[in-house]
């Protein structure tokens, strides 16, 4: 069965709850720990759900927030329903087979 896997980037849940209001409040943060990155990158690392983050970058927001990776991200996972289709038989469908079909009228003229 296929599993659905999303996840929830809690960044800025941190960063309120150590009173960090502003995006680059983080960016000297981070480059006490040898990550420089522009304002655009922290407001897009801060504000929105990253694709793709180095590990350096979580270990050190990690080290900054005194968390561990699991405060930082949270992960969700359920099974994917499976997609009905028109082509299964269901319980409700009748098979219109060559038996089951009515037959064609044949309409006679009543002037014979």
């Amino acid at each position: 069965m296929k599993r659905e896997v999303e996840y929830t980037w809690r960044l800025s849940e941190l960063m309120a709850a150590r009173g960090l209001h502003n995006t680059t409040d983080l960016i000297p943060l981070l480059a006490e720990r040898g990550i420089i990155l522009s304002r655009p990158q922290v407001y897009r690392i801060v504000n929105q759900k990253p694709e793709r983050v180095a590990l350096q970058v979580i270990a050190a927001i990690c080290d900054i927030f005194s968390c561990g990776p699991e405060d930082l991200i949270t992960v969700t996972a359920a099974d994917v329903r499976a997609r009905k289709t028109g082509t299964a038989n269901s319980p409700n469908v009748v098979d219109l087979n060559r038996s089951v079909r009515p037959r064609r009228a044949r309409i006679i003229d009543d002037d014979h």
